[in-house]
């Protein structure tokens, strides 16, 4: 991983968890060849553990293959909710809880 590529390390992206891609704003350019061009995503490969998914693959430089980042990604499902989790370099870290029930019971308002 290069921190040299990138603009700000583990950026905070709130809820935006990406099982994909690229997060092309934070990336400066390659500290190799000195480019700034879209990455290629490699060595990707999906597990499950425990019952959780992980997601992880490599961002490399489209140029020379410079390893830039290695990006994780998890889904899980805790009691009600599908809980999400990101963590790279590049594309930060973020997580995110939904409910898989129609409604939200966090969203309910008392009625007493």
């Amino acid at each position: 991983m290069c921190v040299d590529c990138v603009e700000k390390e583990y950026p905070n992206r709130g809820n935006i968890c990406l099982e994909s891609g690229s997060f092309l704003l934070n990336f400066t350019g390659c500290a190799v060849c000195n480019k700034r061009d879209f990455m290629l995503i490699t060595n990707k490969s999906l597990k499950e553990e425990d019952g959780e998914e992980i997601v992880t693959y490599d961002h490399l430089c489209k140029n020379c293959h410079h390893v830039i980042a290695r990006h994780e990604y998890t889904f899980s499902i805790m009691d009600e909710f599908q809980e999400y989790t990101m963590l790279c370099l590049l594309c930060g870290k973020a997580e995110d809880t939904i409910s898989i029930l129609p409604d939200d019971p966090r969203q309910m308002t008392l009625l007493f």
